[in-house]
Formats: structure tokens, sequence, C-alpha cells
């Protein structure tokens, strides 16, 4: 198959890239500032989507089968912070963790009406059912609007063999996350966590290849939880 893999760079998006590709799948891999073979392009821009989109298609010989929206940000802003400040870091979370990812999600259906069919995974996060911390209010609502994203598409071209499928990571050791897990004490949050530990970034990899490329089309609108049972719904 081939695969536009957004945030392939590290941490979930590099562990999915090279369980892809060990799969024996083509994979045209996105990062922000490109380079080391990856296609660059910065989601804040709202231009960014449809180029990244159109660079994907070329590298790819024309032909896109699946769509992974992994690329996303983890950025606190206070309750306190000034109206200013709290607006911006809003409309940059926001605009990166899923307008940009709904923006890829309607290319690529316009694209699978064509060829017969196509996959699209959204990683979201255990955020978007349970919520998060007071300084990220912006970042629990993308991934539950994300989630919310994923189901209606299932709903709408199920019909027309265009499925979606999400992933909700809990804690997972990526780049993204080990300041976080410091700052916060990882004994305490590990204490949260009936498995006795974070995920690894390579078990949502393969958890991402699954749904790219095996997972079964009455599954389509499914999300699956992976998060050690620290929330289970």
């Amino acid at each position: 198959m081939n695969i536009l893999l957004t945030g392939a760079s590290r941490g979930i998006g590099k562990a999915a890239h090279d369980a892809l590709i060990a799969a024996g799948h083509t994979v045209a891999g996105h990062s922000t500032k490109g380079g080391e073979g990856l296609l660059g392009g910065d989601l804040s821009d709202p231009a960014a989507p449809a180029a990244l989109w159109q660079a994907a298609l070329g590298a790819l010989g024309g032909r896109i089968d699946v769509l992974v929206n992994n690329a996303g940000i983890y950025e606190a802003v206070a309750d306190d912070a000034g109206h200013d400040e709290w607006l911006a870091a809003w409309e940059r979370t926001m605009r990166i963790n899923l307008t940009a990812s709904s923006d890829l999600s309607r290319l690529a259906i316009a694209h699978f009406r064509q060829q017969g069919g196509g996959r699209i995974v959204n990683v979201a996060s255990r955020a978007g059912y349970r919520g998060d911390s007071a300084q990220h209010w912006h970042y629990a609502a993308s991934k539950a609007a994300m989630i919310g994203v994923t189901k209606t598409i299932a709903r709408g071209y199920a019909g027309q063999n265009i499925l979606a499928f999400a992933v909700c990571p809990g804690f997972t050791v990526t780049e993204m996350t080990e300041e976080y897990l410091a700052s916060r004490g990882g004994e305490k949050i590990l204490a949260e966590i009936p498995l006795g530990r974070v995920a690894s970034a390579a078990e949502i990899g393969e958890i991402i290849r699954w749904l790219a490329t095996e997972a079964p089309a009455s599954a389509t609108g499914s999300v699956i939880d992976a998060n050690g049972a620290s929330y289970v719904r």
C-alpha cells in the first residue's frame, strides 16, 4: 500500500513509519521541516495540508491508499494566561491537531472515491475521553474532536469503501512526553496505570500499522485504547 504518514520524524510517528516499511509498504513520511527522506510542511499554516497532499501524490506515483494523521502538539497554557496568549494557544493547537488532519482527510476522501476506497487512521489520545491537565484544555478538546471526526467519516463513507479508525494512546514514551512525565512525577503516573508501565512508541506504531493495513472493514469507526488500562470505557 501507498501511505501518507504525518509527524513521522520521531516518537509514535517514527515507530509507525518503521513498522509500515518493515511490512513492505511504501510510505511518504512528513515532518515540519522535512529532510532525511521526509516531506516538509508546517501544519500551523492553513495552506500546508493541500501542499503536503500534492507532494505525497508526487512521491507515491499518484496514488495514496492510506492517510495516517499522527502529527500533533502538546503545549501547555495556563488558565490564567492573558487573553491573547490563551487564544493563540487554542488556535495553534486546534489548527495543527484537528483542522490540518481534517483538511488532509477531506482531500483523502476525494482521492479515495476515485480509486474505489481507502483508509484513514487518526492518532487521538486518552485525553479525548477522560480529559487532561488544567493546562491542556485545548489539547483534550482537539483530540475529542478528532475522535468525532473519525466516527463521522466512518459513518458517512463506509458505503464507498472508505474506512476510518483511531487509536487513543495514554502516556507513551516519546520525546514529546518524557519532559512532561518527569515534571508530573513518573512514580505517581505509573501508580495510575494497572499495567505498571507506559506504552512504548513501538506498541502504538504496531496498532497504527494494523489499522492502516489489516483491520477488517467491519471495524470501521472503531477506536482502540492503548493506555495500560489507566482509563477504560
